[in-house]
């Protein structure tokens, strides 16, 4: 029964890498004319445990749904800065989604000479 409560009261992660968003971002005047390639990668704790047992879509977190939900907040907020959007994202996945804990990464890649990937990591709420 201990194993079965232990399973009952964890936190499992489902999880969204590699989400292209073309969106308005950055502070320089010239990013404001143009769009740029965001890339979110989102692990959200979420409960399967229901999800798992019913095999129905209703019981668990919708990937298509937070997708959605991402790419039109991304696309709307035409934010000066990544932490802005990694801060509005979590956000939405705590409070639209019910999500305990999130880890938000956004890359914006090749936004430094030299450098592949740059952006934020932030991890919001509790496991």
């Amino acid at each position: 029964m201990a194993r079965l409560d232990s399973i009952r009261s964890s936190v499992d992660i489902i999880f969204l890498h590699g989400l292209k968003v073309e969106c308005v971002i950055g502070i320089w005047e010239w990013e404001r004319r143009i769009t740029q390639t965001l890339i979110f990668d989102l692990d959200i704790g979420f409960d399967t445990t229901a999800a798992a047992q019913s095999g129905t879509i209703e019981e668990t977190l919708s990937y298509r749904e937070v997708a959605k939900r991402v790419t039109a907040y991304a696309q709307e907020t035409r934010a000066n800065l990544v932490e802005t959007l990694a801060q509005g994202v979590a956000e939405i996945l705590l409070e639209e989604f019910g999500a305990p804990w999130c880890k938000v990464r956004v890359n914006k890649r090749g936004a430094v000479t030299g450098a592949t990937d740059v952006g934020v990591v932030i991890e919001r709420g509790s496991r």
